[in-house]
């Protein structure tokens, strides 16, 4: 082979379904070569399923656990199948897959820290016959880290310029940035709510999935005292690392703030407070370290009025999204994760103390062998 492969399986914090990716990398050039890509989306039995579970916080092990682990192995197992199918192409001729898994509870200051992923690594590289990488988090939460964000360390890779303050912005259900200073570690965390509460909002008051477009979102008006009260979150004014997720910020969560004001909301205009809100908590996490630029990435880049809304926020620094750079928005996690497959298999350490403060970096993931034929 003139090139390795490597599979890319990311399913987030939306729960909309699994991104696959296939690629290769030119480590000298710092650049992807995109191969194939497919979204497989979640049936709402299994979203409901997942939010079920989420909301149980259940343990490993645990009957309610291995039903939906095997549920969704089975789809990451189609999901690779079905794209090296798309593709014409070999399971041998691929190094590994890179499982991020879908994470049903992040507790990185637990007592003990955990973060638990759904994602059986092992039957995914049997099925499939191609190593794959998974449990990505442990290793740094062992070290004392965050577990998260884990993607700064690729941005990195494959973003970095000599001269320019950059900061790449993920906005899957939650927001997290990397800012890439060319004199200063890499800096990365969890800036709080991408489309978590907006899509939370939609199920609820829609019986809708999502906000498509930010349709719903543009019909009503921001309300200040909403808004005032969200955005004092401790979460917010918290120092990184940080990591956060659907434990933190869910329905619950803005149910609490909407009571707290005594006042009847219309529903159209908590959506339009609550894309201001990512909007807002992004554009003052860009701010904070000056960034020139602003590259985002994530599924919350097709709501047209969250864009605009950041682009609103942040109106004297350019914001483009990574498509700019080579690399779609909305497959870009999913090639992270081949990346870091890429580099656990080559004993290449990508933990970031500086992103998750774990006390020194280390190899991130856990990888299963592929059955020998």
């Amino acid at each position: 082979m003139s090139r390795e492969l490597f599979i890319g399986l990311m399913s987030g914090t939306s729960l909309d379904g699994i991104d696959a990716v296939l690629v290769s990398f030119d480590n000298k050039k710092r650049s992807v070569s995109q191969i194939g890509y497919r979204h497989d989306k979640f049936s709402n039995k299994l979203r409901s399923e997942l939010l079920k579970i989420i909301k149980a916080e259940p343990r490993k092990g645990s009957p309610l656990y291995k039903n939906v682990d095997d549920k969704l192995t089975k789809l990451y197992i189609n999901s690779v199948l079905n794209l090296i199918r798309d593709v014409k192409e070999k399971p041998e001729n691929i190094s590994a897959i890179g499982c991020h898994g879908q994470t049903i509870n992040h507790q990185p200051n637990g007592n003990p820290p955990f973060s638990l992923q759904l994602g059986n690594g092992k039957e995914i590289a049997q099925k499939t016959k191609i190593n794959t990488v998974s449990d990505f988090r442990s290793a740094d939460m062992e070290l004392g880290g965050q577990g998260a964000p884990l993607v700064p360390a690729f941005h990195k890779w494959a973003f970095s310029r000599k001269k320019k303050i950059d900061s790449v912005i993920n906005i899957g259900g939650i927001s997290n940035i990397t800012v890439l200073n060319p004199n200063l570690p890499v800096i990365g965390f969890d800036i709080g709510p991408g489309n978590v509460l907006l899509d939370s909002w939609a199920k609820k008051e829609l019986n809708k999935n999502y906000d498509n477009n930010g349709n719903w979102g543009r019909k009503g008006k921001i309300n200040e005292l909403l808004f005032k009260v969200m955005i004092k979150d401790e979460y917010f004014s918290q120092q990184g690392p940080k990591s956060t997720g659907r434990e933190y910020f869910n329905i619950t969560w803005l149910e609490k703030k909407i009571t707290s004001l005594d006042t009847v909301i219309e529903a159209k205009d908590v959506q339009a407070t609550l894309t201001e809100l990512t909007a807002v908590s992004i554009g003052k996490a860009a701010q904070k370290y000056r960034s020139e630029n602003v590259w985002l990435c994530g599924g919350g880049v097709n709501n047209n009025l969250l864009k605009e809304r950041i682009i609103n926020t942040l109106s004297d620094i350019p914001v483009h999204t990574t498509e700019s750079l080579g690399i779609k928005p909305d497959c870009l996690e999913a090639v992270a994760f081949a990346w870091l497959a890429m580099c656990r298999m080559k004993g290449i350490k990508t933990g970031m103390p500086s992103v998750t403060g774990a006390s020194k970096s280390s190899l991130l993931g856990i990888i299963d062998l592929a059955p020998k034929t």
